[in-house]
């Protein structure tokens, strides 16, 4: 592959050369997925299956850093972005077509400060990740009612 297709936040659309794709691989310690990879369409899936987006590429973050070098990749090109949490968005805004998917889905570490009561929690992380970490300590956050993941 010498050139990718992505959206444009203001419209249009620009090429990505393999040499900027790779630049971006180099920089995380996530990868990079694009649409000729086995894993691309189990990586693009949604939790709400009535959306079916194709991204230009899908960025892995394994920390805050990866998620810093994809936002200046993107912003650096005025690439149109999508961002993946946990996974769990009924309206599908965490894909788009010929976008950059930045996935945090893998970010799903939860920090309990059982003395002051307080739990830090990363971005991709599913309810049932905090349910178990804060149980742990007697602790609960009130949030939404179905704990899988």
């Amino acid at each position: 592959m010498n050139v990718l297709t992505a959206r444009l936040l203001e419209g249009g659309s620009t090429t990505l050369s393999s040499a900027e794709i790779e630049s971006l691989r180099s920089r995380i310690s996530g990868s990079v997925v694009l649409p000729h990879d086995a894993t691309y369409d189990d990586d693009r899936r949604l939790w709400n299956g009535m959306f079916d987006h194709h991204p230009a590429l899908i960025v892995l973050c394994q920390s805050a850093d990866d998620v810093v070098e994809a936002v200046r990749f993107c912003r650096a090109r005025n690439l149109l972005v999508a961002v993946r949490g946990g996974g769990h968005n009924v309206a599908g805004l965490a894909g788009a077509d010929q976008a950059v998917t930045i996935d945090l889905s893998r970010m799903r570490d939860v920090h309990v400060d059982p003395a002051l009561r307080r739990v830090r929690v990363e971005a991709g992380a599913l309810l049932g990740d905090v349910d178990r970490a804060t149980q742990a300590f007697q602790l609960v956050v009130p949030t939404g009612v179905v704990s899988a993941g």
